[in-house]
């Protein structure tokens, strides 16, 4: 039987909630089935199979990534906005563990286009417009960034950094400012 409230947004909605408490491998169309207390086949009137769930979650993520990046960096420049931006991605890592890694799923190209990651790699270019850098070095910049940004997320998130001194706050602050002399200063071809 389908129960009466049920929709897609609804859903995707949960399968993201679903993936902060039990990480987004774990998300499917059975488990959210379980957490409504339906049958399955009651979900494919709103979602196709598990792929179409989390490809739903990484978009939701994306969306939610990109309007909380834009509040953060709207007005700032240079170190600033960069630093607003990169806070952003390791706050909502921290906040939402399984949406951060729904925001990490690979899109098919016309997906991708369509989604709030367009929106991202505006908001880093037009931080590093604000250092001076054209192509190429302006991709390579936004792939050290997002590499930089990612990888010390997912490292912290998975306790790489738990077992000693300095802080990881502390370290990230010397990561930033580090990223920011290096944009600054970036080397010619």
């Amino acid at each position: 039987m389908v129960r009466v409230g049920l929709t897609t947004e609804r859903l995707t909605r949960a399968g993201a909630e679903l993936a902060d408490e039990v990480g987004f491998d774990e998300v499917t169309v059975s488990a959210l089935a379980r957490r409504f207390d339906v049958k399955v086949a009651s979900l494919y009137s709103h979602v196709k199979n598990s792929q179409d769930l989390r490809t739903r979650i990484a978009l939701l993520a994306l969306e939610e990534l990109a309007d909380r990046a834009a509040e953060a960096v709207a007005g700032r420049a240079a170190k600033d906005a960069l630093t607003a931006l990169a806070n952003v991605y390791r706050d909502y890592a921290r906040e939402h563990p399984g949406r951060y890694a729904a925001a990490q799923l690979r899109l098919d190209p016309e997906t991708a286009a369509a989604s709030a990651g367009v929106r991202h790699a505006r908001m880093t270019r037009a931080i590093l417009r604000g250092y001076d850098l054209t192509e190429p070095d302006q991709t390579h910049a936004v792939r050290l960034l997002g590499s930089v940004f990612h990888g010390y997320v997912t490292l912290e998130l998975g306790g790489g950094f738990s077992h000693s001194a300095p802080d990881t706050q502390e370290t990230w602050t010397r990561i930033l400012d580090a990223l920011d002399a290096l944009l600054r200063t970036w080397p010619a071809a």
